[in-house]
């Protein structure tokens, strides 16, 4: 299946190394096929004493998850919840909308 899938928002728990700036140069560099990562964006929430938890931002064209989620593993995470994802031709950015509080 071809992927179309353009932004990503991923809660990551991660232990303290490596550090948010080797995350998101590995991130940045993934190799896929006929896709490219543009954009890592990567936020720490929360640290503890032996862990953190950060938010990360992952945009480009035909984004592989397989790929980012075995990067991610491979640098000692664990992805706690896919928080977002955008996929088609275009990015739509969020509106406020009435419900919203």
């Amino acid at each position: 299946m071809n992927s179309c899938i353009r932004r990503l928002v991923l809660d990551v728990m991660k232990p303290h190394e490596p550090d948010i700036i080797t995350y998101a140069n590995h991130l940045a560099t993934i190799e896929q096929e006929n896709g490219e990562v543009t954009a890592v964006n990567i936020a720490v929430i929360e640290v503890d004493r032996i862990v953190e938890n950060i938010k990360i931002t992952i945009q480009g064209n035909k984004l592989n998850y397989e790929l980012i989620y075995n990067k991610i593993k491979e640098l000692g995470g664990a992805i706690h919840s896919i928080d977002l994802v955008i996929a088609g031709k275009h990015i739509i950015e969020e509106t406020p909308t009435p419900q919203d509080p």
